[in-house]
């Protein structure tokens, strides 16, 4: 690959930079541009329900400055602004924002959009950097500057025309990470000097990262030295806009966080140009993860996703974080294992189920903080271990299956995702165990039971009959021992003369009250060392236990 052809670009290294020890503990201000930004990047525009759609969603999210659009270069985008103003759609706490390049006609139709709302941002934006001076308008930097301070000058002469509408000023050098640092704080520093901004009106001057062209790193040090640098900072709101050409637009945005900037502009999920925004929802449930407030409300994040697929009409990603679909999934034996006992040892003695501190392996949130729920947590393929097996066997259908049961019933599980390629689903994994361990024609039935207890010098014995069906026929056995296991046993191996013997035993309800099933599980060894499980159920754990026995024998004897 002609790796020479290009050059590194690091306008700036910051020698005393302090932002890398910087803790962020506050959100940004949030800007969504998915009506702007995100819209003009879509393979079909949002049509006009999606724009309201999306516009409420973002209001019920919490977003207080929305960018609606281009008024000024789209009728649709013209038409939406009007509809939101004169149906009155703006709640009281948010601004809609406006975008439009630094032209006289363009200026004057972006007033006409927005006359009678309460309160709007004008965002005025020229290019700045060295390329498109050069190649796209042919201006040196006096010229540059010049349309971006005309521009200032046009709007707020035209402000004057819409006095019912409470105005704040966006200004933008687009491209400013291709733009000289110094050149594009003259650029700012001009247009203040028309917008005059006071720390109580503040002019927002936004840093696009329009071609992301350099690491966070550098990003940072140039967001910082842009802080340090530009008069009036009280009087001055420093956005980011960062895309993501280099794939690090949100490491991106949160050093230059780090770094002071005190606003970012971004879409749900990362849509727009190319590859794409900055992904806002990634950035606030980054801050969420440490604990602090994100100031947007992502309570339901796949409803946000179904709203975002709506509008945009493409799919988000199954890996995206935090809302694609296997985010919070594990295949990975390993993985699966550690995040069963994360939950076991989680809730261990929180009898209401809260918990002080999330801590699971492997998750780096609680699901259910974004509305998922635990089902999907593990699923299970051909990479899977006896812990997926385990957890989704207890999440699905309460079935606590001792370790070694565990084992065994996995590599069956193993051998079906192996052999179909595929992962099995929990009524597949369902439908096997009952095939092997719970069958619904089983050659060995419990039809009855009975139980004589007698009691000499302290120690109790069990005598027990049973009645049984073997492959339809009545059978009748009779053993004693030392409880209704041992004695069930002895029965067994006394009429069929297979000697087998319990070497486990455990056992553990599903549900509560009316409804309450005994299960039990038995470990078996026959004669020859060969070790099979039983499994029964039954509201009585004493008829359970004896179901699971008289089905390990029968796997047993069926080899």
């Amino acid at each position: 690959m002609p790796f020479e052809k290009y050059r590194p670009f690091v306008p700036i290294v910051l020698h005393d930079r302090t932002w890398p020890n910087v803790v962020t503990d506050k959100a940004p201000r949030w800007c969504s541009v998915d009506l702007r930004d995100g819209n003009q990047a879509l393979i079909d525009p949002m049509d006009p329900a999606r724009k309201l759609k999306m516009f409420n969603e973002l209001v019920a999210m919490g977003f207080k400055e929305i960018e609606i659009g281009f008024p000024a270069a789209s009728q649709p985008d013209f038409d939406f602004c009007r509809q939101l103003i004169e149906d009155d759609l703006i709640p009281d706490d948010v601004h809609i924002q406006v975008l439009v390049q630094c032209r006289q006609e363009l200026i004057e139709r972006t007033y006409e959009a927005i006359a009678g709302a309460p309160r709007a941002i004008v965002h005025f934006y020229n290019s700045t950097n060295p390329l498109q001076r050069e190649v796209v308008f042919g201006l040196d930097q006096e010229g540059i500057k010049s349309i971006a301070v005309n521009g200032a000058k046009m709007c707020k002469k035209l402000e004057e025309t819409i006095p019912e509408t409470s105005v704040r000023y966006e200004y933008s050098p687009e491209s400013f990470t291709l733009t000289e640092p110094e050149f594009a704080i003259e650029v700012c520093e001009a247009v203040m000097d028309v917008i005059e901004p006071t720390a109580d009106d503040p002019i927002i001057l936004n840093l696009p990262a329009t071609v992301e062209c350099y690491s966070p790193n550098v990003y940072g040090d140039v967001i910082e030295w842009f802080g340090r640098t530009i008069k009036q900072r009280d009087a001055v709101i420093v956005s980011l806009h960062p895309h993501n050409d280099r794939g690090c637009a949100i490491a991106a945005a949160e050093f230059g966080v780090m770094a002071g900037a005190d606003r970012v502009e971004g879409t749900l999920f990362g849509n727009g140009e190319r590859t794409g925004n900055v992904d806002i929802v990634a950035l606030a449930m980054n801050l969420f993860v440490n604990g602090v407030d994100p100031e947007l409300d992502i309570s339901d994040i796949d409803a946000l996703r179904r709203t975002a697929e709506y509008c945009n009409r493409l799919p988000v990603p199954e890996r995206h974080p935090y809302v694609g679909d296997l985010v919070y999934t594990a295949f990975s034996g390993s993985h699966q294992d550690a995040i069963k006992k994360g939950f076991e040892a989680l809730h261990a003695g929180a009898d209401d189920g809260e918990y002080d501190t999330w801590g699971v392996p492997y998750l780096p949130i609680d699901p259910h903080h974004v509305g998922r729920s635990y089902e999907a947590v593990i699923r299970v393929n051909s990479q899977s271990g006896k812990g997926g097996v385990a957890y989704v066997m207890k999440e699905e259908h309460g079935f606590e299956l001792p370790r070694r049961l565990q084992i065994e019933f996995s590599k069956a599980i193993q051998h079906h995702t192996e052999d179909t390629g595929t992962e099995i689903t929990p009524t597949t994994m369902w439908d096997t165990f009952q095939a092997e361990y719970l069958p619904s024609e089983p050659r060995f039935v419990l039809r009855t039971h009975e139980l004589h207890t007698t009691s000499t010098e302290g120690e109790g014995r069990t005598r027990l009959t049973g009645q049984l069906a073997v492959d339809g026929e009545p059978v009748t056995v009779q053993g004693e021992g030392d409880g209704p296991v041992e004695a069930f046993v002895a029965a067994i191996v006394a009429h069929f003369g297979d000697d087998f013997d319990v070497v486990d035993y455990s056992e553990h309800a599903i549900g509560r009250g009316s409804n309450a099933q005994a299960v039990a599980y038995v470990e078996t060894v026959s004669a020859d060392g060969t070790i099979k499980w039983g499994v029964g159920q039954n509201p009585n754990i004493t008829t359970a236990s004896l179901r699971a026995v008289l089905a390990a024998f029968e796997r047993q004897t069926d080899g």
